[in-house]
């Protein structure tokens, strides 16, 4: 596959990253055993975690997901062949949260313990802490990058001006700054990040790696109608998309999937991927037709008057 490279990092990724959430979840050990095989053999061979992940199960604690990578990664032996990103800042129930100096160092060496590795490629700060000063923050992920823990580091779920300000206080301090962004971003979640912090990140040269590319799978196409939430998890999640605007969407896509042999949820991808500002946008399967619908949505190549098509029905 076409490799991208992240930003001002120096790391290469694929077309899209593989999101590490379903491991331990909708996905148990050996299931995820045969899913990331799968996906490293297909190419996709960055991995989207943190340490969050899978806490909201009943029963789990968080860190479910890393615990399985790091499994499979010292039972395959395969770390040097894969991009692990993981994160910090959301709570971790009964454990801490945040981003303090101290809460950070913590935790990334709990991540390192279960992914059962020395150091991560990219750890981000999974979303802003205003409790605990920028500077003690970047401070903190400046000396996991000079320990070697982490090759570089990024932020997810910063509103603009708080993560301008981050640049400016990098700057001012003479620290690494953020060199990644993970927003919300999809067709059907457009405004907030194209109002400002998108143009910042192209202003910036800072690589952005969105999340919920297919809004939750409702740009799959398979939520067209009240009795199909019903029949998915994650249908309740959908149902505010079913509006106007969602159905316009979903008929653009069917058009240009027609056309081009394709699912609406590749489309929805490739319309990510012909986006200047996006780097890669971040998908995960659950079955092995789903990951080969990733693995095509890679090579879907939309021309400027197919993105203003998608541009116009989701606006």
């Amino acid at each position: 596959m076409d490799a991208r490279t992240l930003g001002t990092t120096g790391i290469s990724v694929p077309p899209i990253i593989f999101g590490g959430n379903i491991f331990g979840w909708t996905l148990d050990a050996p299931q995820s055993f045969r899913m990331l095989d799968a996906v490293v053999e297909a190419g996709l061979t960055a991995i989207d975690t943190a340490d969050l992940y899978s806490a909201w199960v009943p029963g789990h604690h968080g860190g479910e997901s890393e615990t399985i990578i790091g499994d499979w990664l010292k039972r395959r032996g395969r770390r040097d062949d894969v991009m692990i990103t993981t994160k910090v800042g959301m709570e971790m129930p009964g454990k801490g949260k945040g981003l303090s100096r101290a809460w950070i160092r913590q935790s990334i060496d709990t991540s390192l313990a279960r992914l059962q590795t020395d150091h991560v490629d990219l750890y981000l700060a999974h979303r802003d802490d205003p409790e605990t000063p920028l500077e003690e923050t970047l401070s903190a992920f400046a000396e996991l990058l000079k320990a070697g823990k982490v090759k570089a580091f990024g932020a997810s779920n910063y509103a603009a001006a708080r993560f301008a300000e981050a640049l400016k206080t990098s700057d001012r301090l003479g620290l690494p700054r953020y060199s990644v962004m993970q927003p919300h971003y999809n067709l059907m979640e457009r405004a907030d990040f194209e109002a400002e912090l998108g143009p910042l990140c192209l202003r910036e040269k800072i690589a952005v790696t969105p999340y919920w590319a297919l809004a939750s799978g409702f740009l799959t196409g398979k939520y067209r109608s009240e009795a199909d939430f019903a029949k998915h998890a994650r249908g309740g999640g959908v149902s505010k998309y079913q509006t106007d605007r969602g159905k316009a969407v979903l008929a653009a896509l069917d058009d240009l999937a027609a056309r081009h042999k394709a699912t609406p949820g590749q489309i929805a991808i490739a319309w990510l991927r012909a986006k200047p500002v996006v780097t890669a946008p971040i998908a995960s399967a659950t079955t092995i037709p789903q990951l080969e619908e990733l693995i095509a949505a890679a090579r879907i190549q939309l021309d400027a008057t197919e993105v203003a098509m998608l541009d116009r029905a989701s606006a």
